[in-house]
């Protein structure tokens, strides 16, 4: 098995099965990928609210790869074992942008950045009142799409792509299927932490460093993506309480959007947050769950926010 990697200083925008890979491995082999964040490197320290809209339309996560993986065919499973994701930076950054999320525009017409220091290596720090823990992971991995032509990275597909998963992290295995000849891997979008929801459309975003073992499980086709965790779920936040809002009704998107306003609507009330404040902590490190699904016409969506981020 040999060791090989991959600068971000060469990135593609879509899922196209005709992109030459950067990169041929066998299986088996670790890749150590340098990815880039969501914004192409837009953002620093010094940003500002004003450059969320300054930064224009997206064109597309930007993905180191392709890897092409020797013998892969259709019909295979592509084995991905996360060994180690980090920040590149000491920093990072969480961005409303109006009209995109899970809250309508009317609710937050204008634009919002929140920009987080990395330094310490373990937290994401808003401020002195704030301090997610880290739990990086990358929002985008996936192989190429067997139908011609460029394929938006927004969604996320049959491919895996950007399915902004927290729990794939260090330690979790992921299994993909493979499209074509070769599977063809891409990873990008590195998150340093976010809520199972993602909500304001942004996490805790950053450059990453992914190191990832490359493997392959021959004529074990997976319809969809799936994988396995190496531990509990998100141990570093539930180190304390914490404090939950549900919503009932007969649809799962209108009670989680009604689930996040009342959590909003905590968060201003009893801990003095903005608003724009409360969708970001919303959205980077609140938990989405469908409590209960049986019961119709009603059904229960909850938001878990854990309280041990509040260090002031």
């Amino acid at each position: 098995m040999a060791a090989h990697a991959l600068d971000a200083t060469r990135v593609h925008y879509a899922w196209d099965n005709a992109l030459p890979p950067r990169l041929e491995i066998d299986p088996g082999d670790v890749v150590v990928f340098d990815t880039r964040d969501a914004a192409d490197g837009h953002y620093s320290r010094a940003s500002t609210h004003a450059d969320v809209l300054a930064r224009g339309p997206f064109r597309g996560h930007p993905l180191t790869g392709p890897v092409r993986i020797r013998g892969a065919a259709p019909g295979d499973t592509l084995v991905v074992e996360i060994l180690e994701v980090r920040p590149r930076a000491d920093f990072g950054w969480t961005a409303i942008r109006p009209g995109r999320g899970l809250l309508p525009q009317a609710e937050f017409p204008e634009p919002f950045l929140t920009v987080w220091d990395l330094a310490d290596g373990t937290h994401a720090r808003m401020d002195r009142r704030v301090a997610v823990p880290l739990a990086p992971f990358p929002g985008v991995l996936g192989t190429a799409l067997d139908e011609p032509g460029a394929h938006s990275t927004m969604p996320p597909r049959k491919n895996g792509g950007n399915m902004d998963i927290k729990q794939l992290t260090a330690g979790t295995t992921l299994f993909l299927p493979v499209w074509v000849d070769g599977a063809l891997f891409s990873v990008g979008d590195g998150h340093g932490a976010q809520g199972d929801g993602e909500v304001c459309v942004t996490a805790v975003e950053m450059d990453a460093r992914v190191t990832l073992r490359l493997g392959l499980r021959r004529a074990a086709a997976v319809p969809e993506p799936r994988f396995r965790t190496a531990g509990p779920l998100g141990p570093a936040a539930d180190a304390g309480g914490w404090f939950v809002t549900t919503a009932h009704g007969p649809d799962l998107f209108a009670s989680a959007r009604q689930a996040i306003r009342y959590l909003i609507d905590h968060l201003v009330t009893e801990r003095k947050f903005s608003r724009e404040e409360a969708y970001v902590l919303c959205s980077v490190a609140a938990d989405l769950r469908i409590s209960e699904i049986v019961d119709a016409p009603n059904w229960i969506v909850s938001a878990f926010l854990p309280e041990s981020i509040f260090v002031a």
